[in-house]
């Protein structure tokens, strides 16, 4: 699997005036209903860190993306340009009518601002959609909230579903599989000695991780592995006493290297089981080669 490119991200401060069509958002996940909200604009607005973590810190979400995952979503929706919000406290007590004129009218040059109708913005969150549609400067699309098999598709409910392990489901939402990066560290090499080695992945803490189980994923890094079925484990290892925290285990099929060091991108496509103890070792071995092969045939339907 290759990476796109990373769409041009700007820093509001360093935004040059030019017309642009905008659309405006937090876009964690960059799911279905984002998707239209930035259907037929160039140039996308964000903020980091997520307002909540200004306005409201104990409230703050764990994110579906981080930023860099944002920009190649938006990427390959045809955006240009992800302009970026540095989101403080200063920022936060600007009103909307500042948001507006001096942001999307004043540094944007916006022609043309697409947002949810469930957008708020400014000091209190008192701007909604309507407040810009009555500004003549530009003209204003509100997309409806977007409806997926009787649910609404938002990311808070994505970010439910993936904590609780309903990684398919929440790939019905987000339009791809939810996807986890990081950095593959050292185990203890209990999967080597079993005859399974993993790259292991530490959860940022900032960012959604999937319920503790056994999941069918593919597994690609920037270069020498491209998409293979990967059996994940995500948990604590209860059959071992390893006195670890959580952790993130890929036995990657069909791979024989050296990944340490390396950013590994994780897709999950299913969850197999959850994470149970086991009375020995041996019937540790068997499960996970049942979960190798589901695993295997997962990947293949996906694929197909």
């Amino acid at each position: 699997m290759t990476y796109a490119p990373a769409v041009k991200i700007s820093r509001l401060p360093d935004v040059k005036p030019r017309e642009r069509r905008v659309a405006v958002g937090s876009f964690d996940g960059v799911h279905l209903g984002h998707r239209e909200v930035i259907r037929g604009c160039g140039s996308v607005l964000t903020f980091d860190p997520h307002p909540s973590a200004v306005v409201a810190p104990q409230h703050t979400p764990k994110l579906l993306t981080p930023l860099e995952v944002k920009a190649e979503l938006v990427k390959a929706l045809g955006v240009q340009e992800l302009i970026v919000v540095p989101f403080d406290a200063d920022f936060a007590k600007r009103s909307a009518q500042e948001f507006i004129d001096e942001v999307l009218v004043g540094t944007l040059t916006a022609t043309y601002v697409s947002v949810g109708e469930n957008f708020r913005f400014g000091n209190r969150a008192k701007g909604d959609p309507r407040m810009l549609a009555e500004d003549e400067r530009f003209s204003t699309r509100v997309t409806p909230l977007l409806e997926v098999e009787g649910e609404i598709v938002s990311s808070s409910h994505i970010r439910g579903l993936v904590l609780a392990g309903e990684v398919a489901q929440a790939t019905r939402f987000l339009g791809a599989p939810f996807q986890m990066r990081g950095e593959v560290v050292q185990g203890d090499k209990r999967g080597s000695e079993l005859g399974f080695p993993t790259a292991n992945l530490i959860p940022d803490d900032a960012l959604v991780c999937p319920g503790h189980g056994v999941y069918a994923c593919l597994a690609s890094t920037l270069t020498g592995i491209g998409a293979l079925p990967a059996a994940v484990n995500v948990g604590v290892r209860p059959t071992f006493d390893t006195g670890r925290g959580e952790l993130v285990e890929a036995y990657i099929l069909d791979f024989d290297g050296e990944l340490y060091g390396k950013q590994l991108r994780l897709d999950f496509l299913s969850r197999l089981r959850g994470e149970r103890r086991f009375q020995s070792a041996d019937e540790l071995v068997e499960q996970m080669h049942r979960d190798v092969e589901h695993t295997r045939e997962i990947a293949a339907a996906h694929a197909s």
